[in-house]
């Protein structure tokens, strides 16, 4: 399970943005994750509260913000947001489309106490 990597990964973030502001508590804590990161957001969750215990954001609600995928068409040249896995131009049918987003997992947001 990757997701314990990227929460490591996300709390010394964490811990670096609390420290440049002095922080003494991070209350909440914001990421938005694409469809297509390879991130399964009950995971991410999981492991945010597992290893938060003991750091800056013990006390954090992580709020995740599920992204959604928009795809652009070579065909009609219109993008178009997708709901489902299917890669297909929502205005032409064409098949000949390009995701424009969806492997992001971005720390949009903190949270802070700060004196």
């Amino acid at each position: 399970m990757h997701e314990f990597s990227i929460v490591q990964s996300l709390l010394r973030t964490i811990g670096r943005y609390a420290a440049e502001h002095s922080a003494t508590e991070v209350s909440k804590v914001i990421v938005r994750v694409g469809p297509l990161s390879g991130v399964v957001p009950h995971l991410l969750r999981t492991a945010f509260d597992t290893f938060k215990e003991g750091t800056v954001a013990e006390k954090a609600e992580l709020c995740i913000k599920e992204e959604a995928m928009r795809l652009h068409c070579d065909d009609c040249g219109r993008d178009s947001g997708v709901s489902s896995p299917m890669f297909r131009c929502q205005h032409c049918g064409s098949l000949r489309v390009k995701a424009c987003n969806g492997d992001e997992l971005i720390l949009e947001r903190l949270e802070m106490e700060c004196p």
